[in-house]
């Protein structure tokens, strides 16, 4: 399914405008304190979404798959939820958000790792 891939590039190239621009105004203002906001936005948004789009796009079978679309949109939420939560959290607010938005993180990676080794296993037993 190539509107899967294309999504997850989407999001990525989105992520990785607003994690680029971050980090010029961090530059710019010298005034890093957001800093783990923007490693979190380059590195769950914009290179694990970039990630997630190359494995769908040469797994079209696996796209295909509801998990898949369950997979990547438990990522999208957990990027929109854990990178306003860690600024709200390094602003002296509640870590609530950053909490759940990492949980969810660690869910769709989970859920990522369980869809890669299951498709293994199968090219596996096919070899």
């Amino acid at each position: 399914m190539k509107r899967l891939a294309s999504s997850c590039f989407v999001v990525a190239a989105l992520a990785g405008v607003t994690g680029m621009t971050m980090g010029i105004v961090m530059a710019a203002s010298h005034d890093h304190s957001l800093a783990p906001a923007h490693a979190h936005l380059n590195l769950l948004g914009w290179v694990s979404m970039a990630l997630y789009g190359l494995y769908y796009h040469t797994h079209p079978q696996v796209a295909a798959r509801p998990i898949a679309t369950a997979q990547v949109g438990l990522a999208v939420l957990s990027v929109v939820l854990l990178i306003p939560g860690i600024v709200i959290a390094n602003l002296g607010g509640s870590e609530i958000p950053a909490v759940v938005g990492a949980l969810l993180a660690l869910i769709s990676m989970v859920m990522f790792l369980a869809i890669t080794m299951t498709g293994f296993l199968r090219d596996a037993g096919n070899a």
